[in-house]
């Protein structure tokens, strides 16, 4: 079995989660990435939310929210990511960048246009009321 290590920020509005999409992809995903050698997973959830989306998280609100692991969107059978969440606030204006072609707010009746371990987030979301 192989992991696929991802981060990913959970950001909140309105019992709504905020999703973005990659050119060419079919599915939208919880923003974050992966982390480059020798990051935390600080150094690495900072680095990838301002190359995707140009704002600036606040690592002094920082806060785990939990991990998650599925069967990899698009990969071989057995491949699984394991998805690291966390909260965070931010600064600046959240504006598409890099690799992003769109970013959407999202509801929990919009599960199938997401990935399967974001179908868990979502639903973990939803069980402690904060998605709608």
């Amino acid at each position: 079995m192989k992991i696929i290590d991802k981060l990913a920020w959970i950001e909140l509005k309105n019992n709504t989660i905020l999703s973005t999409k990659s050119y060419g992809k079919d599915k939208y995903y919880i923003p974050g990435g992966k982390r480059e050698t020798g990051e935390t997973d600080e150094q690495a959830l900072l680095r990838e939310i301002n190359e995707e989306l140009s704002v600036t998280l606040d690592s002094q609100t920082l806060r785990y929210l939990g991990t998650f692991e599925a069967q990899a969107h698009g990969h071989a059978e057995g491949i699984i990511v394991r998805m690291t969440c966390y909260t965070a606030a931010y600064t600046g204006e959240l504006e598409v960048s890099a690799e992003i072609e769109e970013m959407k707010w999202l509801h929990h009746s919009d599960k199938d246009k997401i990935s399967e371990v974001d179908q868990l987030i979502f639903d973990h979301l939803k069980e402690n009321g904060l998605l709608d």
